[in-house]
């Protein structure tokens, strides 16, 4: 019996071999905004890249799986998004992006709120988004708290990364939220980060604008180790919130949205602050965006700016899938007479390596590069054509199902013959 334990044990103590798998024969994009590689391979042992692209040895013994006739590319990371908080978007219970109500705001962290069976995770899944940058919204209060990154994949452990990034509303949402005017929403703002420095040094003020939690929450913000995504849209806008870093140097700001960022691109670009961009706006849905114009990206890019890909108030929960679309619509822009758009590599690095590199994981998710996570696509063809299908996903090198409600819906409706249906919830 002896013998039987201490074999028992060394079985156990012993390192489970890893796999590896080559991918070969497909069109590699490493996602980087280098050119895409005919007839490379892509390695991966134990969920991690090993090496992609052209005469990468493949060791004996290795999984083959044949990617000839189709792109293989990174996951696409969805740069600003609500997924995973929003079932029913008319059903609260089923709605978790803002706490309406609650005496709590920049302490609040969405991480528990995730949900990794809402529908839209596996929809988003199936179209090649394996990794998603999730915000709050901001209720009662300016900021929103705490973001997250999770992935898509089908199990029950989505969160990648929590309380990476401090949500807050700029311009008119925050001029409302503050009391309806932007001197108010500047006001709390400043007030709000004086609360956070007296927090880090252990004073708390009892009548302040914030909760003891809120301000503690903020410190890592106001120090410049927690991102700030503040969402704003507006040219004179932009240029008060870049006006901040003169008197908080250390905040790590990450612009959100921003419509009319090509008009002050050269000083966004001079403070360096990357922008999470919606692609594609062209019409003035407020007075903050007058000045809308498809050519915002291709603009901010040219002038210096790192731009990736994200959708705030774009139907942003269920529907990252569009970035494909929006990447692809800027690869077009560069057609159109007067227009400025993306060239192909960089309009799917704005979706894959700069959204997670502005997350501040760009050594981890985003591309092909040794060491990152084997998040991988294959696609039928050009993943920035709408026509375009994902034929295999893998998250941390894991081979996802590509099934979702909708794909289940339509195999069950598929041939309406006379006889008894199945029963609604068989899966």
């Amino acid at each position: 019996m002896k013998h039987i334990l201490l074999a028992c044990a060394a079985l156990i103590a012993a390192p489970v071999s890893a796999e590896t798998v080559a991918i070969t024969g497909g069109r590699v994009v490493i996602g980087d905004g280098s050119a895409p590689i005919d007839n490379g391979t892509v390695l991966v042992t134990d969920g991690r890249i090993v090496a992609a692209g052209a005469n990468v040895a493949i060791p004996a013994g290795a999984k083959r799986v044949d990617a000839k006739g189709k792109w293989v590319t990174p996951g696409i990371v969805a740069g600003f998004t609500r997924m995973g908080l929003v079932g029913v978007d008319g059903v609260r219970p089923s709605n978790d992006t803002e706490a309406r109500t609650s005496p709590f705001n920049a302490s609040l962290d969405i991480a528990p709120a995730i949900n990794p069976d809402v529908a839209a995770i596996a929809v988003n899944r199936a179209a090649g988004v394996t990794r998603a940058i999730v915000s709050p919204d901001a209720g009662n209060a300016i900021f929103g708290g705490q973001g997250v990154v999770i992935d898509t994949g089908n199990d029950m452990n989505a969160v990648t990364k929590s309380k990476l990034f401090q949500f807050v509303e700029f311009g008119e949402t925050g001029a409302r939220i503050a009391g309806g005017s932007r001197p108010a929403l500047i006001a709390a703002f400043r007030t709000a980060l004086s609360e956070a420095a007296d927090a880090a040094k252990g004073v708390f003020r009892e009548d302040g604008l914030l909760k003891r939690q809120d301000a503690l929450a903020l410190v890592p913000v106001l120090n410049g180790t927690m991102k700030l995504f503040i969402h704003v849209e507006g040219a004179p806008d932009i240029l008060s919130v870049l006006a901040l870093k003169k008197d908080y140097p250390a905040l790590n700001i990450v612009l959100v949205g921003a419509t009319e960022g090509w008009r002050v691109a050269p000083q966004i670009a001079a403070a360096k602050v990357p922008v999470l961009a919606s692609a594609l706006n062209d019409l003035p849905e407020s007075f903050e965006q007058l000045a809308a114009t498809q050519s915002n990206v291709g603009r901010m890019v040219a002038a210096g700016v790192q731009v990736g890909i994200g959708m705030i108030n774009d139907n942003e929960a269920r529907q990252a899938q569009l970035s494909m679309q929006y990447a692809g619509n800027l690869v077009a822009l560069t057609k159109v007479p007067g227009a400025t758009g993306l060239s192909w590599d960089k309009a799917f690095a704005a979706i894959s390596s700069v959204p997670a590199a502005i997350a501040g994981l760009g050594a981890d998710l985003g591309s092909l590069k040794a060491g990152r996570r084997a998040d991988i696509v294959l696609w039928d063809g050009d993943p920035l054509e709408g026509t375009t299908g994902v034929t295999d996903v893998w998250i941390d090198g894991v081979k996802q199902p590509l099934s979702s409600r909708q794909t289940r819906l339509r195999d069950r409706y598929l041939d309406p013959a006379e006889g008894n249906l199945p029963n609604a919830y068989d899966r």
